[in-house]
């Protein structure tokens, strides 16, 4: 039984070619994740000035430098931007070989034979 690629997946393979070059570079997942990963670290700059834990509050007014607190959420930021994208990246090009071999299979069973019951013997 042969397996058919739609339309869906037949678009995904000939996006997936033009752009897999492009999203891979190192460059690009900054570009497109960092706002992401900015986000990230307002929210936990956010829990942290809120004030909603009065004792951590107190604990990282008295002992953290806030130099490094930025560095940290900088650090956080710019991590999650490159880490989310080549997560999706690998996903993509995973999905893109499955395809690909799903792909070959089909034209393998439809190149060969359906069943050897055709060839003629000579006896």
């Amino acid at each position: 039984m042969a397996q058919n690629i739609s339309e869906k997946e037949k678009a995904f393979m000939h996006y997936w070619e033009a752009n897999r070059g492009r999203q891979k570079k190192l460059l690009y997942q900054l570009a497109v994740g960092l706002p992401g990963g900015l986000l990230l670290s307002a929210v936990i700059l956010y829990s942290l000035k809120a004030g909603w834990y009065a004792r951590a509050e107190m604990v990282a007014n008295a002992k953290l430098n806030p130099i490094v607190l930025y560095v940290a959420l900088l650090a956080i930021a710019v991590f999650m931007a490159v880490f989310s994208k080549k997560f999706q990246w690998d996903q993509r090009e995973q999905t893109y070989r499955e395809l690909k071999a799903k792909m070959q299979d089909d034209a393998a069973k439809t190149e060969s034979p359906a069943s050897d019951n055709n060839v003629q013997t000579d006896k």
